[in-house]
């Protein structure tokens, strides 16, 4: 589960870094990998809850 938290960090870094540069500088590839890393992190927080769950079932 650590490194599915460490997983969903990342990708947060990456999708607020080309967020940030589509909005401030108009750069449309980082819009592009910020609507991946967007995408990516959706799964990965799906995962997480999953996860979760299972864990809180286990105590």
């Amino acid at each position: 589960m650590q490194n599915l938290v460490s997983q969903i960090k990342e990708q947060i870094a990456v999708f607020t870094e080309n967020a940030d540069q589509q909005v401030e500088k108009n750069n449309k590839a980082a819009g592009t990998r910020a609507r991946k890393a967007a995408l990516e992190l959706s799964k990965l927080l799906k995962d997480f809850r999953k996860a979760s769950v299972e864990a809180a079932k286990a105590k």
